[in-house]
């Protein structure tokens, strides 16, 4: 049987297995099941686990615990999302002619500097967070 914290957490996870969800077709549909497709899942995937953890420290709660692993999480979030997006819209679209001449080895590296820049945002977002 689960829990009314469970069931909350659950609820408060969903909208984000939603985007995630979007965000990993649009990602498998941009790079058309390329090699690198895999690969570029693991920063939103890490914002699943980072938000399951947040709502289960918070006992289905966001903020329960305090605000160092909501703002952490919402650090990560934004630019391992912003950054990605950002990269596979440029891409599909071939803006201002950035991929004229091959941008394939984008998405090899790709994951390094989202999942590096998330790491960013989370630090922030703790250290907001203690302040808070």
């Amino acid at each position: 049987m689960i829990g009314a914290n469970a069931k909350r957490g659950l609820a408060s996870l969903l909208p984000v297995l939603a985007l995630v969800l979007a965000l990993a077709y649009w990602i498998h549909d941009v790079q058309e099941g390329g090699t690198y497709v895999m690969r570029n899942l693991v920063p939103p995937l890490m914002i699943v686990f980072l938000s399951a953890l947040t709502l289960w420290r918070g006992r289905g709660h966001w903020s329960a615990k305090g605000w160092q692993m909501p703002l952490g999480t919402l650090g990560f979030a934004i630019p391992a999302i912003g950054l990605s997006a950002y990269l596979h819209y440029a891409y599909s679209v071939n803006l201002d002619g950035m991929f004229d001449e091959g941008g394939g080895q984008l998405f090899h590296y790709l994951p390094y500097y989202t999942f590096g820049a998330g790491l960013v945002g989370f630090a922030i977002g703790w250290i907001v967070g203690r302040s808070v």
